[in-house]
């Protein structure tokens, strides 16, 4: 990455990241760095970032600032959707997980992003087109979901082509290595590391016999399939509803490679942050 001539802020719609805001336009001043955001999200704030458009902030911008928490990281690496531009997630507010550093960490990093010490690390999305033709990523999971009311997940799974496996289940979820530790997380799965490339399907509280996950290579294209018993069922990308599929639909679903890069100083690795949010302590007799 060469030197930064311009950074684009991607802000959380509620918590405050003024003092986070104001220490980046004052770097950014110092040394004639723009500083661009989405109009709505700056007119929030006063300050003195200049407003631009999602296409203008995106093409400008050699460093995207996500400042608030993990939703605000995932909604970032959405938005650049395979654009290479490195992402420095700044945490606003409770712990987050993905956000490298946290506010009072700006100014050394912003003198070390100066000093070009930092790595950009690549993060593998999820994608797959919905039945309307719109492409989705995801940098957490996808998940097909129970509606409230409705019937549960009736989901046939096939890989490469080869029927697998039926689950009955309140969701099925495909996660990516980074997801490991969100939903799939929460529906037992296992936590894995990020340099593993690949990514997980997961059911949550199956009610079929097989209720165990599968880990897929990055090369492998996984296509579920409702099945005729299944209820009309909620496509969750990263926890945001992007659609709603029905009996008889079908998705493919495969990894990306480095659909977005984020940048990493190396002061938390990967474990440490999944002990922190996560709580891993073992039992009490491990003890």
């Amino acid at each position: 990455m060469g030197m930064v001539h311009t950074v684009g802020l991607v802000l959380h719609p509620k918590r405050d990241s003024k003092i986070a805001i104001d220490t980046i336009v004052e770097w950014a001043r110092t040394r004639g760095v723009t500083v661009l955001g989405l109009p709505d999200e700056i007119a929030r704030i006063d300050c003195s970032a200049v407003p631009a458009g999602e296409d203008e902030l995106l093409d400008r911008s050699d460093l995207l600032v996500s400042l608030g928490g993990d939703g605000t990281m995932l909604r970032t690496m959405r938005l650049l959707s395979g654009r290479t531009t490195p992402v420095l997630g700044v945490n606003v507010g409770r712990l987050g997980f993905l956000a490298e550093i946290d506010v009072e960490e700006l100014p050394a990093t912003l003198s070390l992003i100066d000093g070009h010490t930092f790595t950009v690390e690549p993060r593998m999305a999820v994608v797959t087109v919905l039945p309307d033709g719109t492409e989705v990523t995801a940098f957490n999971d996808i998940a097909l979901a129970r509606i409230p009311g409705d019937r549960m997940a009736g989901v046939a799974i096939s890989v490469q082509g080869n029927p697998f496996v039926r689950y009955a289940a309140d969701a099925v979820i495909v996660a990516t290595s980074t997801g490991s530790t969100a939903y799939s997380f929460a529906a037992g799965g296992p936590i894995v590391s990020p340099t593993v490339e690949g990514f997980l399907v997961v059911p949550s509280s199956a009610h079929s016999s097989f209720n165990r996950a599968l880990v897929l290579s990055a090369d492998e294209e996984v296509v579920l399939d409702l099945l005729p018993t299944s209820g009309e069922l909620a496509l969750e990308v990263d926890g945001i509803i992007a659609g709603r599929l029905h009996p008889g639909d079908q998705i493919r679903v495969r990894a990306r490679r480095a659909a977005a890069n984020v940048v990493r100083l190396g002061h938390t690795s990967f474990y440490e942050r999944a002990r922190r949010k996560l709580r891993v302590n073992g039992s009490a007799e491990a003890d």
